[in-house]
């Protein structure tokens, strides 16, 4: 992810925990902040020790990292996120993280519309 997309200060995290909702599945968290200053997507993905060793753990942060990579002009502008992992997610495929990362933003209305769309008719 590009330096302008992360979420790397401690008080820009509590911020969105404090002031931001959250939506979740079974593997994954996403807590939202709407930003006024209308910048770019910052994304923070925080992984516990539940999930893994640290291996694991650098393995899941690289999956959710690149399927974000991927789908960042998909997201809303202006929009801080933190993507929790929970313990399930230690034992997915690159494919299965995608999915499950596509329904919990589906869920918190983070996909823009045609993204939605498109994603549907394809498969």
């Amino acid at each position: 992810m590009q330096r302008e997309h992360r979420l790397r200060r401690r008080n820009d995290f509590r911020r969105v925990f404090r002031a931001g909702s959250s939506t979740a599945n079974r593997q994954f968290v996403v807590y939202k902040l709407k930003r006024y200053d209308g910048g770019p997507v910052r994304i923070g993905i925080s992984v516990s020790r539940k999930v893994g060793k640290a291996v694991t753990r650098n393995r899941v942060k690289r999956l959710v990292k690149e399927v974000l990579r991927q789908r960042i002009d998909c997201l809303p502008e202006g929009m801080d996120l933190v993507i929790i992992a929970r313990a399930p997610a230690a034992s997915m495929d690159y494919h299965q993280v995608e999915s499950s990362l596509r329904h919990v933003m589906s869920r918190g209305k983070l996909l823009k519309k045609n993204e939605e769309k498109k994603r549907g008719k394809s498969r």
